[in-house]
């Protein structure tokens, strides 16, 4: 019997982990959420950053800040790199709310909707270092080609709108505005990367694109109907002809880093539910899907 407050058992999953790196090329860290570091030893994107993650009561009731000394001990647990860019994919507190922190860190670009770049502004992020982009905009640090094409958020957005002015810390979560949501391909000599943190999608929005390896956001997907999850599958995945899909933004983001990641109760969303419908779109589509592990560097290009 399962209770609402029970949560998956992720030891059901660990034949479909992802394996650690074995040589170089691009390494990718899973940070919890849709954070992710992508790096080839020369340069670093880092998709949102948020690693500060007040508890659910904060959120719910108090007034959020960035916690400067998580960003720093993730920072040094990664081996302090270099990183050239901060991309955010929407504006929420849990992809934005440390984006600034880690810009002002690194002296990387803070890239993203002009709501991400009110909220770097409010850290005093300077204008030089921010990089607003539009639908089709494209941007390149290195080796790495970054595409930006805008998409949705998953449905039930609890804070949309945009941000407009800067946004100066402590405030309530709700300050944390959507702005523009982007399904952001990254494309290096080694393969292409979708990332796609947003369980929500534009029909059509990404035909004629490919990659190797979708980065998908899965959150609420247990609380969607069967046809809006194959719907969202083909719309991201099948349409891309991506080979491998690794599951984002299922994990509890309300419990700190420093302890193994478990997914959210039952209650609010069920990962196992979700799994299983990914795992039968995928078994039809011949598609691998891996559930990754915090911190672990991982090749994402790599046969298994």
């Amino acid at each position: 019997m399962r209770f609402p407050l029970s949560r998956p058992d992720l030891e059901r999953y660990a034949t479909c982990s992802e394996a650690p790196a074995t040589s170089g090329g691009v390494i990718a860290r899973f940070l919890g959420a849709s954070s992710v570091l992508l790096s080839d030893g020369t340069t670093a994107v880092l998709t949102d950053g948020f690693v500060s993650r007040p508890g659910a009561l904060r959120v719910a009731i108090g007034l959020i800040t960035p916690d400067v000394r998580a960003v720093c001990e993730a920072h040094d647990r990664l081996g302090a790199p270099p990183i050239d860019a901060v991309v955010c994919v929407h504006s929420h507190y849990d992809h934005a709310l440390d984006a600034p922190v880690w810009t002002g860190m690194t002296g990387a670009d803070l890239v993203g909707s002009e709501s991400t770049a009110n909220i770097g502004r409010g850290l005093g992020v300077p204008e030089h270092r921010l990089r607003v982009v539009g639908d089709g905009d494209v941007l390149v640090y290195g080796a790495f080609r970054l595409s930006f094409v805008e998409s949705e958020h998953s449905p039930g957005d609890r804070f949309p709108g945009t941000v407009d002015v800067p946004l100066v810390p402590p405030r309530r979560s709700g300050a944390w505005r959507t702005g523009t949501v982007y399904s952001v391909f990254v494309e290096h000599p080694a393969g292409t990367l979708l990332l796609h943190g947003s369980a929500g999608f534009r029909p059509g929005a990404l035909h004629g694109r490919n990659a190797d390896v979708v980065y998908l956001g899965v959150g609420m997907l247990s609380r969607r109907r069967p046809a809006f999850v194959e719907a969202y599958w083909d719309e991201v995945v099948r349409v891309t002809g991506a080979r491998r899909v690794v599951p984002v933004h299922w994990d509890d983001f309300f419990a700190a880093l420093n302890r193994p990641l478990r997914p959210l109760p039952r209650l609010v969303d069920d990962l196992d539910v979700t799994m299983g419908r990914l795992r039968v779109l995928a078994e039809r589509d011949h598609v691998e899907v891996l559930l990754p592990a915090a911190w672990l560097p991982v090749d994402p290009f790599a046969h298994r």
